[in-house]
């Protein structure tokens, strides 16, 4: 199924093709504090369709994962993922369609890892 994404001012779109099945939350450094349901998708699955210029990132302790933010309103709309190198994730809470609080997510434990 094919889902629309955007940021909180709109300058990022973002199509991503998933049955948001694979719904995930987990504790890591960055992740509690953006306290985001993530639906994990393959790279290919996703297509930034407005406002690639708006978008900045940010990676620390590995370098390995990069998180993007709008850099106009700040929010979290997706990330490469660094336990796999050809997956993504996709912030749930930007997908106008649906409510993200209807929708339970898996607890990954990265402090533990």
């Amino acid at each position: 199924m094919k889902h629309n994404l955007n940021c909180h001012c709109g300058a990022v779109q973002i199509e991503v093709l998933s049955d948001l099945k694979t719904i995930k939350q987990c504790n890591c450094s960055i992740c509690k504090r953006k306290n985001a349901k993530m639906a994990m998708v393959s790279k290919e699955s996703l297509s930034i369709i407005k406002g690639v210029e708006f978008l900045t990132s940010y990676k620390f302790n590995t370098m390995i994962a990069e998180h993007f933010f709008c850099k106009i309103c700040g929010i979290y709309t997706h990330h490469n993922r660094r336990s796999d190198p050809n997956g993504a994730a996709v912030n749930i809470g930007c997908i106008d369609a649906i409510d993200p609080f209807e929708y339970k997510a898996e607890f990954i434990d990265m402090k533990n890892k």
